[in-house]
């Protein structure tokens, strides 16, 4: 009998986590996405420019999909505002659990050491730096002291595209270039002209980097002009029915040549004698935009008006004109949602917070939407207009920025904004931002965009905006008093000058350079090695490590020598920082070889643009005297920013103990900006007394509707302001407890009165909006 072969089976090829992840997804993935998560899988990160409303979100949750399949690794998900950051919390945590996920905010902590952690950008900036990881030459692993980013595999930065922000695009710069190098990178930004060389910059100073572009937007968007008699298509096709792009409208070229392209006060008519003045179109008011809207199936939608005020008056002008969006059950589960929201507060506080009209509003499917409405309101706002019950909402420029409130239809009042100086032309990155809010994918087969007529629209500018498809990202990177003592910390000036070689401003400055000095980083590395053999060599094996050296050094000086001639400027920057730091005692020493004193340790744990300021007043015991409501109120003042002149009541608390640590703030400012001037830095803002007097009587108790009614300002600004005067307390409680030198008792005291002072803040409204 012949023996039988053993029959054999082939086992099915183990699943990706590609696929696992796509299994479980209700729809397909689309080539971007599907080339992304690939080159996730593979190791290596990846900068994702798409159109808005395109799926870039779901790259970065294949992240967290992939960090949760490897046991031990963690992941960070940061977002540029906190509202996001919260909205991103929540879906976490309704898809991993609570258990899994953390939210940290500067003002709120949950869960923190939890293996996914949700932070804004800021909070992760500051994580680096007080841990003190080394960032190490391109191609080596970088060690991590213990702590929270020792077992970090991927970090998601979603608008990535924020390093170009004048004010805190530099927090982004600074992340890339300093996290440890062997954690994963996942950018998420919107359509840039400039992609390519974004991630040509990243791939440099952190290695293994993939740029996937994609311009395909997955809901076709279609451009409306609304004038006072129609819903027109801005572009059209040749047999004259709407088109995403094409040729203009000719009924509106029409429209255009009629008058409504008149400028000035007479428009062109005026120009010349004997022609008539230009006849001027008829304004449309809000309550016609909701009626347009309606009336052509066009809602939900977004209508942004550049102004808070504004805002609120467009819901006003709807009710009193009778506009109605909703339905008998809706009306009934708004006033349900909206009710509960509101349970715990008193009358007063509900009249003066407008809760009447807030209510009345809603239940007509109406809402305001900006800064300046308390964060309770906002979330309602959001989750009624997200469940579609909400059908309109007018609302700010700050809606644009990634909260997950798709609409059918965005409105945009006017093409130009207040800067706060003058009113500036929409830019082609703005009119993208807003108008990518249109169109729900899965839900909408097309998005609309509509601008409201006025006199002076040019059609071939509004063409223009609509048209574009990306701009450009440029880096606002600049070294800080905070970033150069943190830095030095960790490494030596030389290395310091090389690692900032390698941002971006450097790099579009002159790209070439951070090659070099990525080369130079390396051989500074392996002279180290060299080093370390010249001391364990003995006879003729010293005098060959001793000769390696020797030129390694001559190697290494020249090529420094090459990168400052052709730009330093970054460099240089950092230089001048030093000298002025040096002069004031954070720093000792040489330029060459400065050294962090004890008090440049109490910088290095003060964050933001007064940072400095903050710190000397710190060192020169300008806060003597003040209780826990004296130094909330001068916590608020170094925060406070002002959007216009008028804004806040701008008036000291009572009592010359404050009085008199205001001027001393002021003549420590006077002489800082002075100070800064000479060593060629630029200037900062004088501190602005703003709502001082308002946050002295918040921590003292007194009720908000008193304090809101005398300030001038909204429930929103307010609490805004209380959370950012709530984060500085913290830093200098954190600096002045970890204070060392003959101050140490001193700054202790005075970081209890921090304590005291955030926990006098953190109570009625300020603290329900702080809750995650």
């Amino acid at each position: 009998m012949s023996e039988v072969a053993p029959v054999t089976r082939e086992l099915p090829p183990a699943e990706s986590a590609l696929e696992q992840f796509e299994r479980r997804l209700p729809y397909g993935l689309d080539p971007f996405q599907r080339e992304a998560c690939a080159r996730l899988e593979e190791g290596r990160s990846v900068l994702v420019a798409a159109p808005t409303g395109s799926g870039k979100t779901t790259i970065a949750e294949f992240a967290v999909f992939l960090a949760r399949r490897e046991r031990d690794a963690r992941i960070i998900y940061t977002a540029p505002i906190k509202a996001l950051s919260n909205q991103k919390f929540h879906e976490l945590c309704a898809q991993y659990g609570e258990d899994e996920v953390g939210l940290l905010t500067g003002d709120v902590n949950v869960r923190g050491d939890a293996p996914i952690v949700v932070m804004t950008t800021e909070v992760l900036r500051n994580m680096i730096y007080a841990e003190g990881v080394e960032t190490p030459p391109a191609g080596e692993q970088s060690h991590a002291r213990a702590g929270r980013l020792a077992d970090l595999d991927f970090v998601v930065l979603d608008e990535v595209h924020f390093l170009g922000d004048k004010f805190r695009g530099a927090v982004w710069e600074e992340i890339i270039l300093h996290l440890p190098r062997h954690v994963r990178l996942v950018g998420l930004s919107a359509t840039v002209s400039n992609a390519e060389e974004f991630g040509d910059w990243m791939h440099a100073v952190r290695g293994g980097t993939d740029v996937i572009l994609s311009e395909h937007r997955p809901v076709p968007l279609y451009q409306h002009v609304l004038t006072s008699k129609q819903l027109a298509p801005l572009f059209v096709g040749r047999d004259g029915e709407i088109a995403a792009r094409g040729r203009i409208n000719p009924e509106l070229r029409e429209l255009e040549g009629s008058g409504g392209r008149g400028r000035g006060r007479g428009g062109r008519g005026d120009r010349s004698r004997g022609r008539a003045p230009v006849r001027r179109t008829r304004r449309i008011s809000r309550a016609d935009i909701a009626r347009a809207l309606d009336e052509t199936s066009l809602l939900p939608a977004i209508v942004f008006i550049f102004s808070r005020n504004g805002c609120d008056q467009a819901v006003r002008q709807c009710l009193f004109e009778g506009i109605s969006l909703t339905t008998r059950e809706e009306r009934a589960e708004i006033r349900a949602r909206a009710s509960e929201a509101v349970r715990d507060m008193s009358e007063e506080e509900r009249r003066v917070l407008g809760v009447r009209e807030w209510l009345a509003g809603l239940e007509r499917g109406v809402a305001a939407h900006h800064a300046g409405l308390l964060p309770t309101f906002k979330s309602v706002v959001e989750e009624l207009f997200q469940r579609r019950l909400v059908k309109l909402v007018f609302a700010t420029e700050t809606l644009a920025l990634g909260i997950n409130m798709p609409a059918r239809a965005v409105v945009i009042e006017r093409l130009d904004k207040f800067n706060g100086v003058d009113r500036v032309p929409l830019t082609s990155g703005e009119y993208t931002q807003l108008t990518g809010r249109a169109g729900r994918r899965g839900i909408d087969v097309e998005g609309h965009s509509v601008v409201v007529w006025s006199d002076g629209i040019e059609l071939e500018e509004l063409a223009q905006l609509a048209g574009a498809r990306s701009f450009p990202v440029r880096s606002s990177f600049r070294p800080t008093p905070n970033m150069a003592v943190n830095l030095l910390e960790r490494m030596s000036a030389d290395r310091v000058r090389e690692t900032l070689e390698l941002s971006f401003a450097q790099f579009q400055t002159d790209r070439a350079v951070v090659g070099e000095a990525r080369e130079l980083r390396a051989m500074q590395d392996s002279l180290r090695g060299y080093d370390e053999a010249v001391a364990r060599a003995t006879g003729a094996d010293l005098q060959r490590w001793e000769d390696r050296a020797r030129k390694m050094r001559r190697k290494l000086e020249r090529g420094r020598r090459q990168i400052a001639a052709r730009t330093g400027t970054i460099s240089r920057t950092f230089d001048r920082v030093v000298s002025m730091l040096t002069e004031l005692g954070y720093l000792q020493g040489t330029l060459a070889d400065p050294e962090v004193t004890h008090w440049g340790q109490l910088l290095r744990r003060i964050y933001g643009d007064r940072d400095l300021l903050v710190a000397e007043a710190l060192r020169e015991e300008a806060f003597a005297g003040l209780d826990a409501q004296g130094l909330a109120a001068m916590c608020c003042v170094l925060s406070y920013e002002p959007r216009r002149d008028d804004e806040g009541e701008n008036r000291l608390p009572g009592g010359a103990v404050f009085a008199r640590a205001f001027d001393r703030v002021i003549d420590i400012w006077a002489r800082l900006d002075d100070l800064a001037d000479g060593h060629r830095l630029p200037r900062t803002e004088m501190p602005h007394a703003g709502l001082a007097a308002t946050m002295h009587g918040w921590s003292s108790g007194e009720a908000i509707e008193n304090l809101l009614e005398s300030a001038g300002i909204g429930a929103g600004d307010f609490v805004r302001w209380a959370k950012q005067t709530i984060d500085l307390l913290d830093q200098i409680a954190q600096a002045c407890e970890n204070a060392v030198g003959d101050d140490y008792d001193r700054l202790t005291a005075l970081g209890t009165t921090a304590r005291a002072a955030k926990r006098s803040i953190r109570r009625g409204i300020v603290e329900s909006s702080s809750g995650a």
